[in-house]
């Protein structure tokens, strides 16, 4: 029996959370004496084979028609318009060189991280990226997935650590891959914006073959993008958002900067006015040196076989191989006191003559830093599988590996903070008056870089389904398995961070490893013939932290062919992610006021950037969930179908860093704290410089997150004049309180977001439009930017919503040959304006919820023989 896909009809697809457009649905109904004779297939969410595609649990599918008709080349892209998709969805977007996970993308489903989402292909796990994101996030880099090799996308709206483990919190994005290929296929596409100077190319190959015996195919995709440059960008590439109504966000770390002369801290003459502050600091615009998004290659290859023996086994075996290439920036290199820097009174372009200490500085005379990024994927799952008598059965085994490198060389901005005091020293770099230093200065002062990553998982599944026993005049249905998975990451920076002589870049050092053990068991119940009970429950066993046994219970009541009723309740959990158990010290940046040390001292009373070293938790437990789904399905018509979903998901020993306000508040008013450590005081005062805070990883708070998803769809006959599809997918979130604080309506949380699709069929025509929403939410979290979240008890203002359009046309040429072409952002809208967190989003927007690229014009051909 073949484990296939049907084909959409209207009827089955109301049924299911329903897809975001139509433009795959055939306009036939199932009749019912077809249904019996329908072969079983599994379904995202369940490991029951079944005879038609809608479960309990909520799923929303995006099928390949959709990805074409959305015009999106990445993944990354296509998700991250998905109403479900939510806060902690990032991308490479605004990757730069402060971000850990360079070149990069990951999917979280309802806001609650991209460690709360199971990405899964072909029903399979995939190895974490070698490199964790904001130091300690693991995830899958969907950037790894060619998007011309995706058949369809299931995107799995409930909690689901009954059937898959740890990490399918949020739910399951699972990614299905093309198969019975027959025939060549070629695609080209070539796109870029019609403002700033950005552009993607794609190419793909499709091959694939078949007889009774076998098949294979054979996938290869490339993709290339070029630089967008926050220098392109107007009032999205700078730090100081002021002429806009926010935030000066500009650096302390100037050029010039300032010094302490006899233990006073004192501004270099020459710093222009515009950037000196009341408390003698010169301020420096990083702003213009990054990039929105990098320039980036991939190359990307897929293949899968079958071959059926005599005795009804089939072997199966799949091969995925994907090598990465891409930049990050950063402006050039920050300094501070702890570098320990010096200056001779006998250097020649001391104008103060006498020995200095250099306060804070940045070598731009050595350029912007830059690194060179390549990632390697490789993914192999060998397996067998069969029937005996009314059971299927499938054993696998698989490998996977994720392998990144960063480099950076002399020429992109690398400075060491030992050669750099050797050439002051010896009088020959300058470090006043924003003086541009001699090259052949510049290049002993600068070094080579590496870091290196690595992550791997070895796995083991078998499982069987079919025929339990019989209930009454039906049959209950089983699926059990079981599970071994071995994984293990390292994350190795340069030796040279680890010594203290590079500065100003977020360092991150990681290993860990862990292996698992899993039994699984799951009973479709027909309680009646429109009643269906499912039963699931899951038992994990981790070499770093014990035992979680995890249980699911669903219900789908189906009283007529128009009606059907569905609800869940599962309980789940979250393992600590291996960054987060191995993490050696690693260093971020925020920006916060140093209250104490201002009203201490009347200096450093401005926004500045401080250090944050981070330390990893071996003691930290799994986080534990409970989900609830309760969901009305009404389709009244085969056109026509709607659907509604109310859901609810409580995390407890949710794992986050130590809340930053209450370390502050505690530690950072003691000249003498280990915690917040300070450079000694200058000239009598009580409280020094910050030189970094401490913190870590807790299982320290819980929180509950809820809301309603509403979907509908219309197919509308218009006779001679073709058919109009019409789709939309609404998702309101009604809650989100983490540590007893609600996040709704705030920053980076719009309870609304939508996409409304309309797709029109004509002949050989076919014209799509798609509008996306993001509703407003409220600005700044920190509005006093003291360090402390404040937003549940002051005001900000208010970030609007937002409104994307995107339209293609395609047209098919003849049989074998089809050109599209498309607009993404139509009206070239503007992110809204946001004030910023002070942390990730300092240029005048949010960057992980709105996409400043704008309007960006494609076309694609593709030829099929």
């Amino acid at each position: 029996m073949k484990n296939r896909i049907l084909p959409f009809k209207p009827k089955l697809t109301a049924c299911v959370t329903l897809a975001l457009s139509t433009a795959g649905y055939t306009s036939q109904s199932l009749a019912a004496d077809e249904a019996k004779t329908v072969e079983r297939i599994e379904v995202t969410g369940s490991r029951i084979k079944r005879t038609d595609i809608e479960g309990p649990s909520p799923v929303q599918s995006i099928s390949r028609a959709d990805i074409d008709n959305m015009g999106y080349d990445n993944l990354q892209q296509l998700l991250e318009r998905m109403p479900v998709a939510g806060n902690g969805t990032f991308s490479t977007r605004g990757n730069n060189q402060d971000s850990t996970a360079n070149g990069s993308a990951a999917v979280s489903l309802r806001g609650l991280g991209a460690d709360a989402t199971l990405v899964l292909i072909n029903g399979r796990r995939v190895a974490i990226s070698a490199f964790a994101e904001s130091i300690t996030n693991s995830f899958v880099d969907i950037n790894s997935i060619p998007v011309s090799a995706i058949e369809r996308i299931d995107i799995l709206k409930d909690g689901a650590s009954a059937i898959y483990g740890s990490d399918a919190v949020a739910g399951v994005v699972n990614i299905i891959l093309k198969k019975d290929i027959d025939g060549l296929e070629v695609n080209l596409g070539y796109g870029g914006t019609d403002g700033p100077n950005y552009e993607e190319t794609s190419a793909s190959i499709v091959w694939g073959t078949s007889n009774e015996k076998s098949s294979a195919s054979v996938i290869v995709d490339y993709f290339k993008n070029t630089s967008l440059s926050s220098s392109e960008m107007g009032r999205l590439g700078t730090a100081d958002q002021t002429a806009n109504g926010g935030e000066d966000f500009r650096s302390s770390r100037g050029f010039p900067g300032y010094f302490y002369v006899d233990g006073v801290k004192t501004i270099d003459p020459d710093c222009p006015a515009e950037s000196a502050t009341s408390s003698g600091s010169c301020l420096f615009d990083y702003g213009p040196f990054g990039y929105i998004a990098p320039a980036s290659e991939r190359v990307g290859a897929i293949s899968q076989f079958e071959y059926n023996f005599d005795n009804g086994i089939t072997a199966f075996m799949e091969m995925a191989v994907q090598h990465n290439t891409s930049i990050a920036a950063g402006a050039p290199t920050p300094l501070d006191e702890d570098a320990g820097l010096t200056v001779p009174g006998s250097h020649p372009n001391n104008p103060f003559g006498q020995d200095i200490e250099i306060g804070r500085y940045r070598t731009v005379d050595a350029g912007a830093r830059q690194w060179d990024i390549e990632s390697d994927t490789l993914r192999f799952v060998a397996g067998l599988r069969g029937e005996i008598n009314d059971w299927s059965w499938e054993t696998a085994v698989q490998k996977g590996r994720s392998k990144s490198m960063q480099t950076g060389d002399r020429t992109q901005g690398w400075v060491r903070t030992d050669f750099l005091q050797q050439e002051i020293n010896a009088g020959n770099y300058n470090p006043f008056g924003g003086t541009y230093n001699d090259p052949a200065v510049i290049d002993r002062i600068t070094t080579s870089l590496v870091r290196r990553g690595e992550s791997h998982m070895t796995s083991f599944d078998a499982n069987i389904t079919g025929e339990a026993f019989s209930f009454g005049d039906n049959i209950v249905m089983m699926a059990a398995g079981i599970e071994y998975r071995e994984e293990d990451v390292s994350d190795i920076p340069d030796d040279q961070f680890q010594r203290g002589l590079i500065f100003g870049t977020e360092s991150v050092s990681a290993a860990a490893e862990r292996d698992q053990y899993a039994a699984y068991v799951e009973f479709s119940i027909p309680l009646a013939d429109s009643l269906e009970l499912q039963l699931a429950g899951r038992y994990d066993d981790y070499s770093d932290f014990g035992t979680t046994t995890n249980p699911k219970v669903a219900l789908r009541w189906a009283p007529s062919d128009e009606i059907t009723v569905r609800g869940s309740w599962a309980q789940g959990f979250r393992a600590p992610s291996l960054a987060q158990i191995g993490l050696g010290p690693s260093e971020e940046s925020q920006f916060f006021i140093d209250s104490y040390r201002c009203a201490a001292t009347g200096e450093d009373c401005g926004v500045l950037d401080y250090n944050i070293q981070f330390a990893g938790n071996p003691d930290l437990q799994a986080e534990e969930s409970e989900s609830w789904n309760v969901g009305f399905i009404w389709a009244p018509m085969a056109e026509l179908g709607f659907s509604i979903d109310v859901w609810s998901i409580t995390q407890d020993n949710k794992i986050d860093e130590q809340a930053f306000g209450p370390i502050y508040d505690a530690e950072c008013n003691n000249q003498n704290s280990t915690i917040c450590v300070r450079l000694p005081p200058q000239g009598g005062q009580s409280l020094g410089v910050i030189q970094k805070i401490h913190s870590t990883f807790e299982n320290v708070s819980s929180q509950e997150v809820s809301g309603v998803d509403f979907s509908a769809n219309y197919n509308h006959s218009l006779d001679d004049l073709g058919l109009l599809k019409f789709n939309l997918e609404w998702a309101y979130q009604d809650k989100f309180e983490k540590d007893d604080r609600d996040y709704t309506g705030e920053y980076g949380y719009p309870e609304h977001r939508w996409m409304f699709s309309t797709n029109w069929e004509l002949g050989e025509f076919n014209t799509n439009v798609n509008i996306s929403y993001i509703g407003e939410f409220e600005d700044t979290p920190d509005i006093d930017f003291d360090g402390t979240l404040d937003f549940d008890s002051n005001t900000s203002r208010m970030v609007d919503s937002q409104v994307l359009v995107d339209l293609q046309t395609a047209y098919r040429i003849t049989e074998s040959t089809k050109i599209s072409i498309g607009v993404n952002n139509l009206f070239d809208e503007e992110p809204p304006f946001a004030i910023g967190d002070g942390d990730s989003d300092l240029y005048g927007y949010v960057s992980a919820v709105h996409n400043p690229r704008g309007r960006y014009i494609y076309t694609k051909v593709s030829f099929s023989f």
